[in-house]
């Protein structure tokens, strides 16, 4: 089924790996295959994992854009998430938690990251930050 993305101009959008950005008008592209795709929103630079919900959501990214060894990214992913339930005793968030760990085995890595961003919005609101994150999950994140 194809994936429609509606784009402001200067979007930039990430797929397999391949930084797009959009003119200087509101476009519309359909992508008729399955692809790795990521807006602007959510892609997180390096330094964005800054907290430990931020680094788990982080090396997920990477497998799914299939950047870097893909087993050092799991690796990453194992360790950070491990720590994070055991910090952590809201059983709803240790859920979204589980629900990451079983979509990244199933190699579902962009409903992984909608989980992800679940997790860090309540890592937001428990350390009272500022900035919102936006745990709202699109309808779909890939073509295919």
């Amino acid at each position: 089924m194809p994936l429609k993305l509606s784009l402001r101009p200067g979007e930039k959008f990430v797929v397999n790996g391949a930084v797009v950005q959009n003119g200087d008008r509101r476009a519309a592209l359909v992508l008729q295959n399955k692809a790795s795709v990521l807006r602007e929103k959510d892609i997180m630079l390096p330094e964005e994992a800054n907290t430990p919900a931020r680094r788990i959501y982080f090396p997920v990214m990477l497998l799914y854009l299939r950047e870097g060894d893909p087993d050092e990214q799991y690796a990453a992913f194992t360790q950070r998430l491990s720590e994070f339930m055991g910090a952590v005793r809201d059983q709803d968030v240790l859920g979204e938690c589980l629900g990451v760990s079983r979509d990244v085995i199933a190699g579902e890595f962009y409903r992984a990251l909608m989980r992800c961003r679940k997790i860090m919005a309540y890592e937001a609101e428990r350390l009272g930050m500022a900035a919102h994150v936006d745990s709202s999950v699109p309808a779909r994140g890939h073509a295919g």
